[in-house]
């Protein structure tokens, strides 16, 4: 029984040692990602539409019709745009 206690032990410290260092590098990743927003706001670029636009680019192209599509609807409802014309 000990031996099995042993491989159980091994094998947890081992998936914890792996999540750690998937941690350390997902925080260097962040922190490279946050170094290129800052890179672009210094040369002017909107960093919130910057992350918008990657946040977009992860969309599948008919959910991002589909919400473009509703955001004018409600947008029109709420008198903010003009509403599409009628045919």
């Amino acid at each position: 029984m000990a031996v099995e206690d042993s491989v159980a032990q091994d094998q947890l410290r081992a998936f914890i040692e792996r999540i750690e260092r998937m941690e350390e590098e997902k925080a260097a990743i962040a922190a490279d990602i946050k170094e290129i927003y800052a890179e672009a706001k210094g040369n002017g670029f909107d960093t919130k539409i910057l992350r918008k636009i990657v946040t977009i680019r992860k969309q599948d192209a008919n959910e991002r019709m589909e919400q473009e599509a509703l955001l004018e609807l409600y947008m029109s409802a709420l008198g903010m745009v003009a509403a599409p014309p009628e045919d």
